[in-house]
């Protein structure tokens, strides 16, 4: 039997990990990531102060994000979720399916949230530790807390369309080198990373910079308010 932890660096999948390590400290769990190729340099030193905890972190890798846009000569959006099927999803099913013994896929679904994954449990033998121990985000929360483990606050790519406003503005702040290469997808395509009429704001990145360097100010959006892809933030 193998035992598969499916770990995005998020705070439910990254409690999961150290508690299944503690609970069972002889049994040999094997920690797999999905990275897109389009983490923040945050999450990237996230994942190595994990691998000093748990051991090697298995990546997943094949075409990266900025790839698979070319590929679709698109960029993906809320109704177009591409990237989180054939980047991260896709990538667990073939792996696991492909093991010729049997294995289990342990995934962070909290006790406090629905069932979401039906996808992944069609496919392979798959258990939620957090909700047999029925951890809700208090818990796991606390937890992570008595660890020391800071996550980070993007664990997603850093040009999600799932991002809100101030999560824009702290991008183009604090990674404006980043932040000018996704303009220069959003100019090769056409297309924009924002949905068009979300908000007053320009929807293309190089119009929102424009506003933000003018000093228009936005409204403070908290971070429990802010949406995240729920594949990349478990």
């Amino acid at each position: 039997m193998k035992y598969i932890v499916a770990l995005s660096g998020g705070k439910d999948s990254t409690a999961m990990a150290l508690r299944l390590k503690e609970l069972y400290p002889n049994r040999k769990f094997e920690y797999v990531l999905t990275p897109t190729g389009d983490e923040l340099p945050e999450m990237e030193k996230h994942w190595r102060k994990l691998e000093t905890i748990l051991g090697p972190l298995k990546r997943l890798t094949g075409t990266d994000l900025f790839g698979l846009i070319d590929k679709q000569k698109m960029i993906p959006n809320f109704r177009a979720r591409f990237c989180t099927r054939m980047l991260k999803i896709e990538p667990f099913i073939k792996y696991m399916t492909s093991m010729v013994h049997d294995a289990i896929m342990y995934v962070g679904l909290r006790y406090d949230e629905g069932e979401r994954l039906g996808i992944i449990d069609s496919c392979v033998n798959v258990e939620y530790p957090l909700k047999h121990w029925k951890w809700g985000i208090n818990e796991v929360t606390g937890y992570l807390k008595n660890k020391g483990i800071i996550i980070p606050e993007r664990t997603d790519c850093g040009c999600c369309f799932f991002q809100r406003l101030p999560e824009w503005k702290a991008l183009l702040e604090n990674h404006p080198d980043r932040y000018e290469k996704y303009v220069q997808i959003e100019n090769k395509y056409g297309y924009t990373f924002r949905s068009p009429g979300r908000d007053t704001w320009s929807a293309d990145l190089e119009g929102l910079r424009r506003e933000i360097q003018s000093g228009r100010k936005m409204r403070n959006t908290k971070a429990r308010d802010v949406k995240k892809c729920r594949f990349c933030s478990m």
